[in-house]
């Protein structure tokens, strides 16, 4: 997967990736389609009255596809998990963090097929476990592995886009998957959870979902990229204020519910599982000003994991505060 991400990097347009909006009618920005508060705001066009663009959202399945569209000049911004981020960053890509989309806690997990004859983690071993290769839901999996002493060879990993998961699951091609909502939820209601993000981050493996920016873009763009991550913070306070009220039958998690696809009566547990951070909070150590030092530790894991080639002495250039400085 690494070399494919290498390759597409080498052979993109470096010309693409300096054009914006200016140059175009319309921005793409590409998301993984959770049911999180951001889809309220999508659904009603902030985003667009906010930063003057005409918005195409444009979904994912894995943070590979995220990078291959970025470094095609086709997408600007977009969400990405914080594992092929530091995949990316360890490429060269002219990429920056610019804010935190949600942690991702038990929002991401791994879920055994009732008939696997996985109950616990250390049940693994042999089994065939789906999860989209380079993603942050892999990473957390090579390092729930580590943690038990499994060996990634001692398990057969089924390298699939979050989108085909559930079918693999439901046609018996694989006996667990890692993976993230609405997925999740789906599999889980015919599987056992072993392990979620949140146990796997606190044995050293941490783990989230950020918004990304083309460097060049950035610039040419930052009075509209400070207008998006206001309406980006809106919409999880507004979330935050009162989390009680999103309940099945209340109007954004309807909302939600229909932009992403989601059961409604599952968005509002789905919610509880993700941990959205008011953006003055991020500009702290344990998020943004954290973030360098965690894709470090991610690169230099990926590294002795055999899943990319080096990483880089300092990932501090792949991370700005300045949007959310202004911004919050």
């Amino acid at each position: 997967m690494t070399r494919m991400l290498a390759k597409v990097l080498l052979t993109a347009s470096a010309a693409a990736l300096l054009a914006g909006p200016a140059l175009a009618e319309t921005v793409i920005i590409g998301n993984f389609g959770s049911p999180t508060p951001m889809q309220v705001a999508r659904a009603e066009k902030k985003f667009d009255a906010a930063t003057g663009w005409e918005i195409e959202w444009r979904t994912f399945g894995s943070g590979t596809e995220v990078i291959a569209a970025m470094a095609s000049g086709d997408v600007q911004v977009a969400e990405l998990g914080s594992s092929p981020l530091a995949i990316a960053a360890s490429q060269g890509v002219e990429l920056q963090l610019f804010m935190i989309a949600q942690g991702l806690g038990t929002a991401e997990s791994l879920i055994a097929k009732a008939d696997s004859g996985i109950a616990k983690l250390e049940d693994v071993k042999g089994k065939r476990i789906a999860v989209p290769v380079g993603s942050t839901a892999h990473y957390s999996l090579m390092g729930a592995l580590a943690h038990a002493g499994i060996a990634e060879t001692d398990v057969t990993i089924v390298n699939l886009p979050s989108d085909q998961i559930a079918a693999a699951w439901d046609s018996g091609q694989v006996d667990a998957a890692f993976i993230w909502e609405p997925v999740q939820n789906q599999i889980l209601q015919t599987g056992t959870f072993i392990v979620g993000a949140d146990q796997t981050a606190a044995w050293g493996y941490p783990t989230f979902d950020g918004w990304v920016v083309n460097k060049a873009f950035a610039e040419a763009n930052a009075e509209s990229m400070v207008a998006f991550a206001k309406v980006m913070n809106e919409a999880n306070m507004a979330y935050l204020a009162d989390p009680a009220a999103w309940t099945a039958d209340s109007a954004p998690v309807k909302t939600i519910a229909e932009v992403t696809g989601a059961d409604p009566a599952q968005v509002p547990a789905i919610l509880k599982g993700f941990t959205f951070i008011p953006l003055a909070d991020q500009l702290g150590d344990t998020w943004m000003g954290g973030a360098a030092a965690n894709m470090k530790a991610t690169a230099d894991f990926l590294v002795k994991a055999g899943r990319i080639d080096a990483a880089v002495d300092d990932y501090a250039g792949f991370v700005t505060t300045a949007i959310a400085e202004a911004a919050k």
